[in-house]
């Protein structure tokens, strides 16, 4: 079993915990002090691209092989010549192809395009408490960032103070206030995407956010996740809230109607419940069945205003993989989300992630496959977001190179989470009256921070920017886990685009699959990518027997 480095001393970063691929801690909890990447990102930004010391030291990568299946095992490709994708007025002079001109803008959509000013977007951020303690950071992050954010399923269920009558949503102030946060600062990039799951559907949210808010949202239908493969959980410790949830119609386990649970609830023997979500399509038994109600689904929605709709599919194996990208490509979808087994998410049983559906780097290489056969045959292939386990630029640039052309975007679950959370515990030291408002867990800044400053505009590297762009009378409002999600948003765009100008190409457009090469064979078996001393080999010979 490959064991993920913990320490990086370059980078002066260390994991508190377990390490994932993606870099993270396999546990990531909001009271963290430090320090990931991810972490230090979100204060020091672009700064964090470069081994520390510089002038007193020098550095050198320890990753010599790369072993196994998943993303570790692609490289990234550069070029001694040549420049592709220059914007319009750039030529191909040295001065004009610097990295700082490449463009890393994207969109996404058939008819209607969405534009963002980096290609990632969150995660689905649903009914877990977290999302809605740190949303006021992790939404205004996103607008000011200019990528997509997910409010994920659940959220109208599970808010005590919304109203629903007879599947009919009365009023639904979380979800209100969760679209409205980032609208207040949504500038044309970006979009605010609004999930469904079965419940989301009885209780009326399309009917709901169609009326209020029209083609200000996107819509998105759910199948699933890479975390798991059930629906969505949270727990909650409070008895009197599970029976809240169970009369709402979910599941709710265990039962806390039944006299015996209460009663061991009392002992203390029970502490918690955790609220499930339904599994959707168990009434039907055929891929015509299914496809039959898809359509109909988005039928229904287009008949509802939604004029962009997108679909979020999990780790499941091919057969749904090809049901959802020919179903979206049928249906002219506007974004399909494939989301990989090693993702993250706020809740999910330990042993499901560990062990169910097919791994992101897999599942993602055949979905290229299957894009390629729709458009032999002449379907449009929608635009499609990868998912499943990325934290850093290098990720971005290896998905969007597995999936060109036809991914648009990386989907980025738990990592910027991270700022929110880190932002806002700085921000409740500085602000002690508002700690508890903004879920600040710190009560003094840790070593970790005073080391990068003692002040905001010391510690964020992202501050003035963010306060140029919102103005200084603005700034007061914006949460510090904006600030660092901008400055986490920052290194990941600058680090893109260092990679994408060492491989000549100024445009995301312009990346193509020959970008990226295998650094094992079984990496190649598995992505059709070949191995790095294989490609260009025969460009390679030519030279020498000229």
């Amino acid at each position: 079993m490959i064991q993920w480095r913990k320490k990086n001393d370059a980078l002066g970063t260390v994991n508190r915990g377990d390490a994932c691929e993606s870099g993270l801690c396999t546990l990531c909890v909001t009271e963290c002090k430090g320090k990931c990447e991810t972490w230090l990102s979100a204060l020091s930004g672009r700064e964090v691209i470069y081994p520390r010391h510089y002038g007193e030291s020098t550095s050198g990568s320890n990753n010599v092989t790369a072993l196994g299946v998943g993303y570790h095992g692609l490289r990234i490709q550069g070029y001694a010549y040549g420049s592709k994708g220059l914007s319009e007025g750039l030529t191909n002079d040295p001065d004009d192809c610097v990295f700082t001109n490449t463009s890393i803008e994207t969109s996404f959509g058939n008819k209607i395009k969405t534009k963002c000013k980096v290609p990632i977007m969150t995660g689905a951020l649903g009914s877990t408490f977290i999302a809605a303690k740190y949303w006021p950071s992790f939404a205004v992050g996103a607008a000011l960032c200019g990528f997509p954010i997910v409010i994920g399923e659940n959220v109208v269920g599970v808010d005590k103070e919304s109203v629903i009558e007879n599947g009919i949503i009365k009023s639904a102030p979380e979800l209100d206030r969760r679209i409205d946060t980032f609208l207040r600062y949504y500038d044309g990039y970006g979009a605010i995407i609004v999930q469904l799951n079965v419940e989301d559907t009885r209780n009326g949210v399309a009917e709901y956010v169609a009326k209020k808010y029209g083609d200000d949202v996107i819509i998105e239908l759910k199948w699933g996740q890479g975390a798991k493969d059930i629906g969505g959980e949270i727990q909650v410790t409070s008895l009197e809230y599970a029976k809240f949830l169970k009369n709402r119609g979910y599941i709710v386990d265990p039962n806390p109607n039944e006299p015996d649970v209460q009663t061991a609830f009392k002992a203390r023997a029970i502490t918690s419940f955790a609220r499930h979500s339904r599994l959707g399509n168990t009434d039907l038994d055929t891929v015509d069945e299914v496809q039959e109600s898809f359509m109909n689904s988005v039928a229904y929605l287009r008949e509802l205003g939604f004029k962009r709709i997108s679909l979020k599919t999990g780790a499941y194996g091919m057969e749904e993989l090809a049901m959802a990208i020919r179903f979206s490509a049928d249906a002219k979808l506007d974004l399909l989300t494939i989301d990989g087994a090693g993702g993250g998410t706020g809740m999910s049983p330990w042993n499901m992630m560990e062990t169910w559906g097919v791994p992101s780097l897999v599942l993602h290489a055949k979905a290229y496959e299957y894009c390629k056969v729709l458009e032999s045959q002449g379907v449009e292939v929608p635009d499609i977001s990868f998912a499943g386990g990325f934290a850093r630029e290098d990720h971005i640039f290896k998905a969007l190179s597995l999936g060109a052309p036809y991914t648009k975007l990386a989907c980025m679950g738990r990592a910027p989470m991270i700022a929110g959370y880190l932002g806002s515990n700085i921000e409740g030291v500085f602000k002690p009256e508002r700690r508890a408002a903004v879920n600040g867990q710190w009560g003094e800044l840790p070593p970790s921070v005073t080391a990068l400053g003692k002040y905001p505009e010391e510690i964020f590297s992202a501050w003035e920017t963010v306060k140029q762009i919102v103005g200084q009378d603005e700034m007061e409002n914006i949460p510090f886990g904006a600030v660092a999600m901008y400055g986490y948003a920052d290194k990941l765009g600058c680090g893109l685009q260092q990679f994408m100008a060492g491989a000549r190409k100024f445009s995301l457009d312009a990346i193509s699959r020959d970008d990226i090469v295998s650094a094992n064979r079984e990496t190649e078996r598995e992505t059709g990518i070949p191995f790095m001393s294989d490609i260009a080999n025969d460009k390679a010979m030519a030279i020498l027997k000229k």
